[in-house]
């Protein structure tokens, strides 16, 4: 058994008494030294330089009842017992600076003596582990006898160590989790491990964060989740304030954000407050933040990190202590690179950057996104739809496929199923709904440039296969090869292209690896994926 080293504050009540009527009273301190079957090796006694006296008293009492006990006098120079700044200010800087060794000792942390902000403050740095210590409450005899030590309990406020305890943070966690995604129950492992680390940092951090990826993805939703997760935990106190980057333009856009006072300009009739000072104590979503100007760049970088700035047209600043979450469907490197947006903005706000996929890039997410789109009319309109069999093949066969780039992503998808929920006739959704909104589904993707589309996919055998292997080729394997191809340069990863070129057969198969699959195909032509993408 590790020597047992006891930390505690002098009891300047109950460890107090100068004559022999002492050893007839219970004394807190001294008790922990007369248990028979434990021993403490030494003892860190914490007081104020005016009870020296009284603290020297009761280290000749220990040394005479257990003279194996080591005991330190700790002087703390504190001048206010109940300024809880001033004795965890005292207490931190001893802790920190006291040779601790949790290999060779074991340390107790004495909780029954000392002010309430004591016993307090003790308790916060064993729980932070600062004093790598247990906390150790000790109690008296029920009856008042002359060497009774009474009795004392230890707690561990480790709390990993508790099954019960460490099960109710991770069914929280789970909860958190669930809450993040709308508790639509995602099935993409990428998408999971993201929103796992999204739930951790939301939960823990009042930094920054940049949130990617195209427009309809989730950013607007995925944010205000994350502050409604925050407030619900008591985290903050403030709004969520939400902006379209995309939209301030010109003069005005300082004054949006930042505010002004009145007179600054030609129609600042009044003060305004602006979004940023709205946004204290509580989140500021700046979504498509590549778009804000040079100026506003500038201003917001100094919000961010000194929680303070001026409005327009105004000489004394203001404060508003918010958290940002940004978005962009742009890479901010390359903003970065051609000089668009400030490098040291973009460092202050890349500490945390989560790329949320698109929906093509998460076909398994569609049907129950599908399933949780289809409740949500229900309880809206208080009409239950559902897809029959035929039809709901036929939907997630399109839906899924390499026809179904979903440029809006859940916007489109949401649309969608609208239409389709509110054409169905007795609640029923039927094939023929179906292909009639595939075919507008298809006519929506196909406004954009068919050129643009044509160059990102177009797929030349000849530059990659080499003339003369290319001409080797059958028809329908030179058919089928251009067509693996050109879904492959619409995919970003071997594993997104291998999941919509086997989507169909995947529930059949026992051991799922597109990947490979699709790997071996292409090196079958001599062809691999970085070649490909190159």
């Amino acid at each position: 058994m590790k020597p047992i080293v006891v930390i505690g504050f002098l009891g300047t009540q109950l460890d107090s008494g100068k004559g022999s009527g002492r050893w007839e009273k219970w004394r807190p301190t001294l008790s922990l030294t007369q248990h028979p079957h434990m021993a403490v090796a030494r003892m860190e006694l914490l007081y104020t330089p005016r009870h020296q006296a009284l603290a020297e008293l009761l280290k000749a009492d220990i040394a005479g009842v257990s003279p194996e006990t080591a005991v330190n006098l700790v002087p703390l120079a504190i001048e206010d017992p109940w300024d809880f700044g001033e004795v965890y200010t005292r207490l931190y800087d001893w802790a920190r600076a006291y040779p601790f060794d949790a290999g060779r000792e074991q340390y107790w942390a004495h909780i029954t003596t000392g002010t309430h902000v004591a016993q307090i403050c003790m308790f916060l740095l064993a729980e932070s582990r600062i004093l790598p210590a247990v906390l150790a409450q000790t109690s008296p005899p029920r009856r008042q006898r002359e060497g009774d030590p009474g009795s004392y309990a230890l707690i561990d406020l480790d709390l990993s160590r508790y099954d019960a305890i460490a099960q109710r943070h991770a069914a929280e966690q789970r909860d958190a989790v669930a809450f993040l995604k709308r508790g639509i129950a995602t099935r993409n492992a990428r998408f999971n491990a993201l929103i796992d680390e999204v739930e951790r940092v939301a939960v823990r951090s009042r930094a920054p964060i940049l949130l990617v990826g195209p427009t309809g993805a989730g950013k607007s939703f995925l944010a205000r989740r994350m502050f409604e997760l925050k407030k619900a935990r008591h985290q903050m106190s403030g709004a969520f304030v939400e902006v379209n980057c995309a939209t301030l333009r010109g003069d005005g856009a300082a004054s949006s954000l930042f505010g002004h006072r009145k007179g600054a300009f030609t129609g600042a009739a009044s003060e305004r407050a602006g979004l940023l000072r709205s946004a204290d104590q509580g989140v500021l979503f700046l979504d498509e933040i590549g778009e804000l100007g040079a100026d506003e760049q500038a201003m917001l970088l100094m919000a961010i990190e000194e929680k303070r700035f001026y409005p327009v047209g105004a000489d004394r600043e203001v404060t508003s202590d918010f958290q940002l979450i940004a978005g962009t469907n742009r890479d901010l490197r390359e903003a970065v690179a051609a000089g668009r947006f400030r490098e040291d903005l973009f460092a202050r706000i890349n500490l945390w950057t989560y790329e949320l996929p698109g929906l093509a890039q998460r076909p398994e997410d569609l049907e129950p996104n599908i399933e949780h789109l289809l409740a949500q009319h229900a309880h809206e309109t208080r009409r239950g739809v559902r897809f029959n069999a035929e039809a709901r093949t036929a939907y997630l066969r399109f839906a899924q496929g390499p026809d179904a780039p979903w440029r809006g992503n859940f916007r489109d998808l949401s649309a969608s199923i609208t239409r389709l929920a509110t054409l169905a006739e007795g609640g029923r959704i039927t094939e023929p709904l179906v292909q009639a909104e595939i075919a507008r589904l298809r006519w929506l993707w196909a406004r954009e440039d068919p050129s643009a589309r044509a160059a990102t996919t177009e797929v030349d055998l000849d530059a990659l296969l080499g003339a003369e292997q290319a001409a080797a080729l059958d028809l329908f394997d030179r058919l089928q090869l251009e067509a693996v191809l050109r879904v492959c340069r619409q995919s970003r990863t071997l594993s997104d292209a291998g999941r919509k070129l086997f989507q169909a057969s995947r529930a059949a198969r026992s051991v799922v690896n597109d990947a490979d699959r699709l790997r071996k195909y292409l090196a079958k032509h001599q062809l691999s994926w970085d070649r490909l993408v190159a």
